[in-house]
């Protein structure tokens, strides 16, 4: 009979440096932390797992994988999102050279099982609804298998307590939490709906207090994100969720401080914001994706459609919070000038941080199906990061695609020279209205923010001369019109470490692509998946 314990080790394959600005390599070296966040699916997985299994974490994005890791483990666990891939691939090609089996799980392989074939177990969907199966199979002898969760009816009220145990905190700028899964809106080109669904699902209050309990138990303090898709999904269980939360953070002083993402909608919800403000929301994160409403509805982003998005950003800068921004260039419906719109939204709005990209068709949307039946999508249109030169337009424009590179570029060039940024920063903080939280903890925690604002500061003064230049005009500025927003604004001024490089790499190959194109070269990118790639893959190929 098989033993009941087990080594696993589990993995967080790194994000592929070419593919996404999120990872931040020079921030983090500045801060000296290993990584941004923890990995809060596989921290899940380690807590369904038995107790009586020793369980390991790497994270390949800034802890080294050696042979000894590997041949110490009797299974190997792994998972992650597109921008993963690559790597995972190859921990997948290391563990069977070592003779370990190899689980893949978490949206990528859900949406793409086909390209993770070398892999012994596939776990397909949301973990908690199978994790009982693969279990049963793995302890009965079983070394291979496919286990797939009925879509959209894994019970997250059951979903246990993350083990934030097995990371150390300072390896990362923040933590991380969950409150739901799902959103109730149709963008066409999003995956969310195809992953978790259009009911989005809340965990209870209980639990997520009982998460943060956790942190809080294990001495963290300081930015927690709430990694939801739509935080506001569900807005009848978050109103109720909130002044709970609230209660939460007064009788401990105020330990941490909160980002998220949502849909603009939430602009429009003053008494939503004001809870989000008590509590100590700093961050959120809206694909606005674009502010032409004929385009927004075209690939059926109709929240965005139906209102101002210029208030909708103001609302949430007044109720104390700094508005991030999502922007895509390559949509169907655009039209020419579609770049200057982008730019002088982007200014009218004073969002600092802004993350433009190139129109993708991920694996099973609304959006890679209607191309494929148009004929329109590439051959192996999943391609993983790394392995082509800029991550995007997988799939024939309607727009010549010359075009529609060059409105990126012009995008990229208006909204990332330090003058642009800095400028954008000052006209956002001065808009801030932060809540104060006058509590010994919450001093505490600003304090022990300070040597990495120190670090963050020398790095500045320290940098060429036109940057240093508007970061103390920043700095300044911000002291001089709103010092509540102070140590926010530095934090922002410390991304442009990496949008400075990261725009002018970027920048480079985009006009490499153009080049191509102009010399009648450019051809999209193949990729073989071998004899397991499915059907409708291997009919993708042909197009």
């Amino acid at each position: 009979m098989p033993s009941t314990t087990c080594r696993a080790l589990l993995i967080s394959p790194r994000c592929i440096a070419g593919g996404t600005i999120m990872i931040y390599p020079n921030l983090r070296e500045v801060l000296g932390c290993g990584y941004l966040m923890p990995p809060l699916g596989l921290l899940t997985v380690a807590a369904l797992l038995p107790r009586s299994w020793d369980v390991r974490l790497i994270d390949h994005n800034f802890q080294s994988l050696t042979t000894e890791d590997l041949d110490q483990a009797d299974i190997v666990m792994i998972g992650g999102m597109l921008t993963q891939q690559h790597d995972a691939l190859e921990i997948i090609r290391l563990a069977h050279a070592r003779g370990k089996p190899v689980v893949v799980g978490g949206p990528d392989v859900t949406s793409s099982p086909h390209v993770y074939g070398e892999a012994d177990f596939q776990v397909l969907g949301e973990a908690e609804s199978v994790m009982d199966d693969f279990l049963a199979a793995w302890n009965s002898g079983a070394r291979s298998g496919v286990f797939e969760a009925e879509k959209f009816q894994a019970d997250i009220t059951r979903s246990p307590v993350p083990r934030y145990d097995l990371i150390k905190f300072e390896d990362y700028f923040h933590s991380a939490v969950q409150f739901s899964r799902g959103c109730p809106f149709t963008c066409e080109f999003c995956d969310i709906i195809e992953l978790f669904g259009r009911v989005p699902r809340t965990k209870t209050a209980e639990q997520v207090l009982g998460e943060l309990d956790a942190l809080y138990r294990l001495g963290y303090r300081g930015p927690v994100s709430f990694v939801d898709d739509n935080l506001i999904g569900n807005k009848k269980e978050i109103r109720k969720f909130l002044p709970l939360l609230k209660a939460w953070q007064e009788e401990r002083g105020y330990p941490f401080e909160f980002s998220t993402q949502a849909t603009i909608n939430l602009g429009d919800d003053h008494e939503l914001l004001a809870l989000m403000s008590q509590v100590n929301f700093s961050f959120v994160f809206f694909g606005i994706e674009s502010p032409d409403p004929e385009t927004l509805i075209s690939t059926k982003k109709k929240v965005n459609a139906i209102r101002n998005l210029t208030e909708s950003v103001a609302n949430v800068h007044g109720a104390g919070m700094f508005a991030s921004a999502g922007i895509i260039v390559g949509f169907d419906g655009e039209k020419d000038g579609v770049a200057e719109g982008i730019i002088d939204y982007i200014r009218a709005a004073s969002i600092t941080v802004v993350h433009p990209g190139l129109l993708v068709a991920l694996p099973n949307t609304q959006f890679s199906r209607r191309l494929a039946q148009e004929g329109r999508l590439h051959a192996n249109a999943e391609l993983s990061l790394g392995e082509q030169a800029t991550w995007g337009l997988n799939f024939e424009t309607k727009r010549p695609r010359r075009e529609v590179f060059k409105d990126y570029v012009m995008v990229l060039d208006a909204l990332f020279t330090p003058q642009a940024y800095f400028s954008r920063l000052r006209a956002q903080a001065r808009a801030i209205k932060r809540p104060r939280f006058k509590t010994r903890v919450a001093l505490q925690t600003s304090i022990r923010a300070l040597p990495k604002m120190m670090r963050i500061l020398w790095r500045m003064t320290t940098m060429d001369r036109a940057l240093r230049r508007e970061f103390w005009h920043t700095v300044f500025d911000c002291s001089r019109n709103n010092i509540g927003a102070l140590k926010y604004a530095v934090v922002l001024a410390a991304l442009y470490f990496d949008w400075g490089p990261y725009v002018r790499a970027l920048r480079e190959q985009i006009m490499r692509e153009i080049e191509s194109i102009e010399r009648g070269e450019w051809h999209p990118p193949t990729r073989d998946f071998g004899p397991s790639a499915p059907i409708a893959q291997q009919q993708f190929s042909s197009v």
